[in-house]
């Protein structure tokens, strides 16, 4: 079994607060993290057809170099991120998971669209503590 890693920009606040939630409840070590902007990530990007320098959605990546490689993008993979935590998250993945993919991007899209104004940017990728340093794969 391998670890669902998450493709993440790096310099993005709202995207940092993101990881910093998963690491906080990731009770049982599944989770691996790479920022988008670095090497490992744009080979992953680019063996499913993506353009590198694409930074506005997280990606989620099961079984990463296995044949059935599968990358998950925007609402999709955050819905997955919550279920793989389990508990009250895969609860309140439920109702998102109900609306139609198509609204749940097009929020995605909207927030991600002003990401930066609203929560910061960082000049570069902020390091990980210590004790996670396992779990970024870029680093």
């Amino acid at each position: 079994m391998t670890h669902p890693i998450l493709l993440y920009d790096g310099v993005c606040g709202l995207c940092n607060r993101s990881v910093q939630f998963v690491l906080g409840r990731d009770r049982h070590d599944r989770f691996r993290f790479a920022s988008l902007q670095s090497d490992f990530a744009a080979a992953i990007l680019r063996r499913h057809g993506i353009h590198p320098g694409n930074l506005d959605t997280v990606y989620l990546v099961t079984d990463h170099e296995l044949p059935g490689e599968r990358l998950s993008a925007r609402s999709e993979a955050a819905i997955s991120v919550l279920r793989e935590l389990g508990g009250i998250w895969t609860a309140a993945a439920l109702p998102l998971r109900a609306l139609p993919i198509g609204v749940r991007d097009w929020g995605y899209n909207l927030v991600a669209r002003h990401r930066y104004r609203i929560f910061g940017k960082f000049d570069t990728c902020p390091l990980p503590e210590a004790r996670h340093q396992h779990k970024f794969l870029d680093s």
